[in-house]
C-alpha cells in the first residue's frame, strides 16, 4: 500500500469510527461538518481524498483532532510518530506533517506546516477556545484574523484565536512554520 493509500485509509477508519461512535448518519454528520454527503460518503469508501481544508472541516465538526485522522492511535499519549511520516499533501501547494498527534493530557498536538507558490488556505472555525500557537521556521507568512492579516516572518511568533474565521498566506514562495494547537 503506497503512502497516500494509507493514509485515505485511516482517513476512512476514523470517519467512520467517529460517526458511529455518536450514532450519527452521513446527513447528520454533513449537518454538523459542512461537508456534503456524497463527499463523506466518497472518502468513507475510500473514492476520494479530502483537501486539508476539508479534513478540518470534518475534524471540527466531529469535535476530534486533526491528527486523529491521519495517525493511528493518536488519542494514544504513549504513541511515537513513525520516522517515515512525511506528512499530508491534501493540497498541491500545502503539506501538513505531524510532529506531535493529539493528546489528550496536554489537549494539543503539533503540526509542520509547508505551504508553496504563494499558497492562501482559508479556514472555518474551530472549536470554541481553539488557540493556535505559530511560529515561522522559513519565509514569511501572513496570518488572517478577525479580517485583517498580519506579517509573520522567520523566527517569529503569532497567537491565533482559531475559533473564528482564519487564514494563512505564504509571501516568499515557501514557508515553513509550525503550528501547535490547544483545544479547550
Amino acid at each position: 500500500m503506497n503512502p497516500n493509500e494509507a493514509i485515505n485509509a485511516q482517513i476512512s477508519r476514523t470517519l467512520k469510527a467517529r460517526r458511529k461512535e455518536r450514532g450519527w448518519s452521513l446527513d447528520k454528520t454533513a449537518q454538523q461538518t459542512g461537508v456534503s454527503k456524497a463527499m463523506l460518503g466518497q472518502i468513507e469508501r475510500q473514492e476520494s481524498s479530502p483537501t486539508i481544508a476539508t479534513l478540518w472541516k470534518i475534524a471540527t465538526g466531529l469535535q476530534c483532532s486533526f491528527s486523529s485522522f491521519l495517525i493511528p492511535g493518536a488519542a494514544d499519549p504513549a504513541t511515537s510518530m513513525p520516522s517515515e511520516n512525511d506528512g499530508f499533501a491534501g493540497d498541491s501547494n500545502m503539506k501538513v506533517k505531524t510532529l506531535f498527534p493529539y493528546s489528550p493530557i496536554t489537549r494539543s498536538e503539533m503540526f509542520e506546516i509547508t505551504l508553496t507558490n504563494h499558497h492562501q488556505q482559508l479556514s472555518t472555525p474551530h472549536q470554541a477556545g481553539v488557540l493556535e500557537h505559530i511560529h515561522v521556521i522559513e519565509g514569511k507568512l501572513e496570518i488572517l484574523q478577525q479580517d485583517v492579516w498580519h506579517p509573520v516572518t522567520t523566527g517569529e511568533q503569532y497567537l491565533l484565536a482559531a475559533d473564528g474565521e482564519h487564514g494563512y498566506r505564504d509571501l516568499s514562495g515557501k514557508t515553513r512554520f509550525i503550528d501547535m494547537i490547544f483545544y479547550p
